[in-house]
Formats: structure tokens, C-alpha cells, sequence
């Protein structure tokens, strides 16, 4: 319910290059129907898909930076 109890929510932040960072514990259903689960106080979770341990995110989106044009 959006609009239900606070202690029912989890905080969900988004960063500009990075993961999407989740109040934990969290359950993720993959694309092939398997559930992994953290139970860290916060997981990062992977958006560019680099990561190695993907869902999770193992910071391999420093690998490459961006390249900017004038």
C-alpha cells in the first residue's frame, strides 16, 4: 500500500552512476524465476548488468568511465 504505515516501507535511493541502493533485508526475483536474497541492512543492486555477482552490485561500474563530448 503507497500511502500505508511507515515501519512497512523500505527506502529505496537512487544514484547518478551507480546502484540502486535498498534498506535490506531484500529478496530479488531474476529474469529466469530463481529468488536470491541479502539480508545486509543496506544492498546495492546492479543497474548496469557488469557486475559479477549481479544482482548484486560489485562496483564494476568504475571499470569504465563514461567519455564525455564537448
Amino acid at each position: 500500500m503507497p500511502n500505508g504505515p511507515a515501519e512497512s516501507s523500505h527506502r529505496v535511493t537512487l544514484t547518478n552512476d551507480g546502484p540502486i541502493l535498498l534498506e535490506g533485508p531484500v529478496e530479488v526475483v531474476l529474469d529466469d524465476g530463481t529468488t536470491v536474497r541479502s539480508d545486509r541492512f543496506i544492498v546495492a543492486l546492479c543497474v548496469c548488468r557488469r557486475s559479477r555477482s549481479y544482482p548484486w552490485c560489485d562496483t564494476s561500474h568504475r571499470a569504465r568511465a563514461r567519455k564525455r563530448t564537448s
